[in-house]
């Protein structure tokens, strides 16, 4: 079977926290999945779709890390050599949002890099946090974990995300393909012990106008409504007095 065709993946982010104080929520979302080396052809799907212009859904280079000017591609070679691992040179497949209606914002991105086999070969997670910061977690042979039906691994955080969560943590993040269903889960560990945990589970729509057009009337603002999420999320957080953490590059700043 060869790489997954780029689409659009419909379906749901969930969140559960057990400790300090139990936490769970659910939201609607979509997701385009996108070649790397196509957003161009690809984002000319549809008069509601643009690339590195203003439009009801949009895909700007200067969304996603690196240097802009650089072709995506370029970039992901250049960034897993400093982490000392090996791009392979089949598709890349990028599982992200675009900017909607002029606004971004990716809680985290990732691309799924396949071998010229169409083997998936490993995956990239771009994390960012509402401080405008940005880290890849490259996740490749190296750490992943045993498994017979999913892409397991493990890594040490080290990227302050939300302050309601310290950084002394192990993650544990668990894909399948993005083909007809795709799942992708990150765990949080304290000491060994499970403290929090979310999931993107989604369902394979074709990348089509009619299919992205529906998606916008349904959801016309999702970068909107992520942020709005996120903060309404860490207010009931704070009335339920999980401990707060500060950003720690921002003190070493003061």
């Amino acid at each position: 079977m060869g790489a997954p065709s780029p689409g659009l993946f419909v379906g749901s982010v969930s969140h559960r926290r057990f400790t300090p104080a139990a936490h769970a929520f659910t939201y609607p979302v979509f997701m385009p999945l996108i070649d790397v080396d196509r957003i161009p052809e690809l984002m000319a799907v549809s008069r509601l779709t643009a690339y590195n212009r203003w439009s009801w859904a949009s895909f700007h280079e200067r969304d996603h890390f690196g240097d802009p000017r650089l072709p995506l591609r370029e970039r992901l070679r250049r960034d897993a050599a400093e982490a000392g691992a090996t791009l392979p040179d089949g598709p890349i497949l990028l599982l992200t949002n675009l900017r909607y209606l002029g606004y971004a914002f990716n809680p985290v991105s990732f691309f799924y890099c396949y071998g010229a086999d169409s083997r998936l070969q490993m995956v990239l997670a771009e994390v960012n946090n509402t401080f405008g910061e940005s880290h890849n977690y490259w996740l490749t042979d190296a750490n992943r974990l045993p498994s017979d039906r999913a892409f397991r691994y493990a890594a040490v955080k080290a990227f302050h995300v939300s302050p309601f969560m310290p950084m002394s943590l192990d993650y544990e993040f668990t894909f399948t393909a993005p083909e007809d269903r795709t799942v992708a889960h990150i765990s949080t560990f304290d000491a060994g012990t499970r403290n929090f945990d979310a999931t993107l589970t989604l369902d394979r729509r074709e990348w089509s106008a009619r299919e992205v057009r529906r998606a916008l009337v349904r959801h016309p603002w999702l970068t909107g409504k992520v942020i709005s999420a996120i903060h309404y999320e860490a207010l009931r957080l704070y009335l339920k007095r999980v401990p707060f953490h500060p950003n720690p590059s921002k003190a070493r700043k003061a």
